[in-house]
């Protein structure tokens, strides 16, 4: 009985090996996506507020979306079951993005990147009481490092980084918070219609904002990159969908690491801009400790895997 399993699970095997690599290279293709929208925003603050780059951002990604998904295309997108934590989400996403604008315009790339990695350390201590999943001791250890090596990176009180380095913590909060929101929404509505409520929500909450931070662009080339930051987000945030259609979080995770590369390389290559050794030692403890943690978590699912396969 084993003969005709065994050409099953060698065909399924590769298509499986293809599937993540495709999906590794769409999840590399999203985090430049977003690398190249923080220099685009760290850009533009020279020549507008950061409200105004939100905006144009959280615009140009609904339009995006809007053009792909929308109740004509695709019937009930907009139906949601958690209409309220759908809103909370988007105000976390939208929190997050506007504290991390405000904050690169004064921070280096680096910087702002390597203390937002801390967001894995932050969701799995909150994930505990939020969601039931409460961190071995071991675990715990890894959240304890990573949260030194955000201490390194900003050292505060020692005359380290800009203050707007708190900007970027409090931006991390929110993110974390509305990764744990999105984890929820994923037992009850589809990525796309999650992906439409978060434009449509971000730019309805900046829209009375504008006409109070509203400055005329002075040159094509501010008008392009303005408009420009919405289609790089929104295409960013699509191949990051398309890229976990294809393999589980937990293989495209470590990819996510590799903006650093690119943050550091835009830093160098627009404004002449190389992080310090504390830089590179924080973000070293907390990228490491984000990926132990994620080794803990395929550890812990092994047993089960086994389980069901036997």
């Amino acid at each position: 009985m084993t003969g005709p399993v065994l050409p099953a699970a060698s065909t399924h095997l590769p298509e499986t090996r293809r599937s993540r690599l495709i999906a590794i290279a769409l999840i590399c293709g999203a985090v430049l996506f977003f690398a190249l929208l923080d220099t685009s925003a760290k850009w533009l603050s020279a020549y507008m507020d950061p409200v105004q780059i939100v905006f144009a951002r959280y615009a140009g990604s609904m339009v995006l979306v809007l053009m792909l998904l929308n109740p004509w295309s695709r019937p009930g997108v907009l139906r949601t079951q958690r209409p309220v934590l759908q809103g909370v989400r988007s105000l976390l996403l939208l929190g997050s993005t506007m504290l991390n604008f405000v904050a690169v315009k004064y921070l280096q790339l680096a910087e702002t990147v390597s203390i937002m990695f801390a967001s894995p350390l932050l969701v799995a201590l909150v994930a505990g009481p939020m969601l039931g999943e409460w961190p071995g001791p071991r675990r715990l250890a890894a959240i304890a490092v990573g949260f030194i090596g955000v201490l390194v990176i900003t050292r505060p009180g020692f005359g380290g980084l800009h203050p707007a380095a708190i900007l970027s913590v409090f931006g991390c909060i929110c993110y974390s918070f509305y990764a744990l929101a999105t984890r929820q929404l994923a037992a009850f509505d589809p990525p796309e219609t999650t992906m439409v409520y978060s434009g449509v929500a971000g730019t309805v909450a900046m829209l009375p904002l504008i006409p109070f931070f509203w400055s005329m662009p002075q040159t094509p080339v501010v008008w392009a990159i303005l408009l420009g930051t919405g289609l790089i987000g929104g295409f960013g945030h699509w191949l990051l969908i398309l890229a976990h259609r294809l393999a589980p979080a937990t293989v495209l995770a470590p990819f996510i690491y590799s903006q650093i590369i690119w943050m550091i390389a835009l830093g160098w290559f627009v404004f002449g801009q190389f992080p310090d050794g504390w830089t590179f030692a924080g973000a070293t403890i907390v990228i490491a400790s984000g990926l132990y943690l994620l080794y803990r978590e395929r550890v812990r699912k092994v047993p089960e895997t086994a389980a069901r396969m036997d």
